[in-house]
């Protein structure tokens, strides 16, 4: 079966630029959203995240009429989920927008079709998708039926890209492909075969979440070993970075690099799924969580102390994404070490981050003020560097001279 239309549900910082590379190559892709801004953005040939050189090929995938958003799903030949699976209080899994995407898509799936879920998922995610749409059809046969074959093919495809650079990994990463059965993968294949000139590596549903979750957990693991030596080398009056340097010499080092903490909506999120499917054997993994996540109040207690030495602190803070040179602030430790600054009334607290325009809503009435670079640098006496963002890198380091200076990422190791 040839793709002819194919819909791409949740339009953020996967699922829209999947949706436009799918539909730079020529197929007509339908993106839904429950977001009325992000949906009219979109129709308009533009852009409501940011990413390089998004806005280029989603502007040309618009115009060509092979792109557009709403809030309403319609009939396709293949329905990609990507919506956000975040943890619950308790670490636990939520599953929720998984759930309310299956409830969306569920009256306009026919005979035939292919369901993906790319959402980061913990293992056994894409069964309960499976068993909510069976539910929500049961005219149709999804696998695993108890007395019928399948007509449907559902399969889990984690998404393995790196915000900067989704586009170009997009097409050039491999793939890793779980269906439901070996036909569900073989489907999900014919898909991805479309943009993707990496290899479309098959394997069962369990196998293809697990992956992608090992992946993030290793990264954490690897950061923790980093973050807890920075902690060390501070009591032992050592420069991590020049340690660390000097270390990573040794061909078969290769330690990662220190920071404020772990963010974003992988790395600081995956490791829990796994913890939360064997929370008696996933020890290690739970421990680096642990650690990473320690890191932030290790830094605010640094700010306190030195804020102590003014009558009038002034701190700027600089950097609020989660990573260097992105706008996404989600899970982000450098967001959440500004905000407890604000709240603890630790001082005046002047943020920088050249990638927003204005402070995100939860912010709103907080005593954070969104400053240039310029104006924070100037006013503030402290400086917290947080993000190691290109315009941060390129300053005059003498301007730190007269500051007291907590390089939490190694700006100016």
């Amino acid at each position: 079966m040839a793709f002819e239309k194919v819909s791409v549900v949740g339009l953020g910082y996967i699922g829209l630029p999947t949706a436009a590379v799918i539909a730079s190559r020529g197929i007509e892709v339908i993106g839904i959203d429950v977001s009325k801004q992000a949906v009219d953005t979109i129709n308009q040939g533009k852009v409501h995240i940011v990413e390089p050189d998004l806005d280029m090929v989603v502007q040309a995938a618009v115009t060509m009429g092979k792109l557009r958003a709403s809030l309403t799903p319609e009939a396709a030949q293949a329905f990609m989920i990507a919506v956000p699976t975040p943890f619950k209080e308790d670490k636990q899994p939520d599953l929720s927008y998984i759930e309310k995407a299956a409830e969306a898509i569920a009256p306009v799936l026919e005979k035939g079709n292919l369901v993906i879920l790319e959402s980061t998922s913990p293992v056994g995610a894409t069964e309960k998708l499976t068993g909510w749409l069976q539910t929500l059809r049961p005219d149709l046969y999804f696998p695993g039926h108890p007395s019928h074959e399948p007509d449907m093919y559902v399969a889990h495809c984690p998404e393995r890209v790196l915000p900067g650079r989704v586009l170009e990994e997009l097409v050039s990463n491999d793939r890793i492909i779980g269906g439901m059965s070996a036909a569900c993968s073989e489907k999900a294949i014919e898909l991805y075969k479309i943009f993707v000139r990496g290899n479309c590596i098959s394997t069962n549903a369990r196998t293809a979440e697990m992956a992608k979750l090992t992946e993030n957990s290793f990264r954490d693991v690897n950061i923790a070993f980093a973050n807890e030596l920075s902690v060390i080398c501070d009591e032992l009056s050592i420069n991590v970075w020049e340690l660390i340097a000097l270390a990573n010499r040794h061909p078969r080092v290769n330690i990662l690099t220190p920071g404020p903490g772990v963010g974003g909506h992988c790395i600081a999120v995956d490791p829990w799924f796994i913890v939360a499917s064997a929370p008696e054997s996933a020890r290690m993994i739970r421990t680096a969580r642990e650690v990473n996540d320690g890191k932030p109040e290790y830094v605010i207690n640094k700010v306190k102390q030195a804020a102590d030495e003014f009558k009038r602190p002034v701190i700027a803070c600089l950097g609020l994404a989660f990573k260097p040179d992105i706008d996404d602030l989600r899970e982000s430790p450098a967001l959440g070490i500004t905000q407890k600054l604000a709240e603890l009334g630790v001082g005046r607290i002047l943020a920088v981050e050249p990638n927003i325009h204005q402070l995100p809503a939860k912010l709103e009435g907080s005593k954070i003020e969104l400053v240039s670079l310029d104006t924070a640098i100037q006013q503030a006496n402290i400086v917290l560097v947080l993000v190691n963002h290109k315009q941060f890198k390129v300053l005059d380091k003498s301007h730190f001279n007269t500051k007291v200076l907590i390089d939490s990422s190694g700006l100016i190791s």
